[in-house]
């Protein structure tokens, strides 16, 4: 059984879902609450919005907090990550110990976790599929060379960008492709 709650920040509105185990869901700001509300069911179909019980309000507090610039640290939220690839989820513990402000890259991340630099595509998969982003931060994991690289939430790399700035963390402009 799913329970999601829909909330406004600084940023917009940002839904988060969970379950008896921890948070299994959360979306980034998007520009409404439907919108918000959509991202997490799409996930998870069946859920049923409510409020939140105390420890998932203050997760909620946090995320309010943290895009109102405010240093806040996730690393104590309960997390149900559901069933993931196995290097998936060694990804996602190595990404939650990473702290605010602090960026590392796919590659690096790969190579901390015992594999090639050939594994770092792979990381960059888990950080796409990330169903808790922000609690696990995958806006801190960039490309080569400190690039800020894809990012799968509404807004994109701009997204990315504007969360690590709110750290302190200088970045260059996100990537354009070419309009052809």
């Amino acid at each position: 059984m799913t329970s999601h709650h829909v909330f406004e920040t600084a940023a917009g509105f940002a839904a988060i879902g969970w379950n008896a185990s921890g948070i299994c869901s959360f979306r980034l700001p998007a520009a409404s609450s439907a919108s918000a509300e959509r991202a997490l069911l799409k996930r998870f179909p069946g859920s049923t919005r409510t409020a939140p019980p105390a420890e998932i309000a203050a997760i909620v507090a946090l995320a309010c907090r943290y895009f109102a610039g405010e240093q806040v640290d996730f690393s104590a939220a309960p997390v149900d990550i559901g069933e993931q690839e196995p290097f998936f989820a060694r990804v996602y513990a190595h990404v939650r110990g990473i702290g605010w402000g602090e960026t590392t890259t796919y590659g690096t991340v790969a190579k901390a976790l015992g594999e090639g630099p050939e594994a770092a595509r792979a990381v960059g998969q888990a950080m796409a599929n990330n169903p808790v982003p922000l609690i696990v931060p995958c806006h801190r994991v960039l490309a080569a060379g400190g690039k800020i690289g894809g990012f799968s939430a509404p807004g994109g790399s701009n997204s990315k960008a504007h969360m690590l700035e709110l750290e302190g963390v200088a970045t260059a402009p996100p990537q354009m492709g070419f309009g052809f």
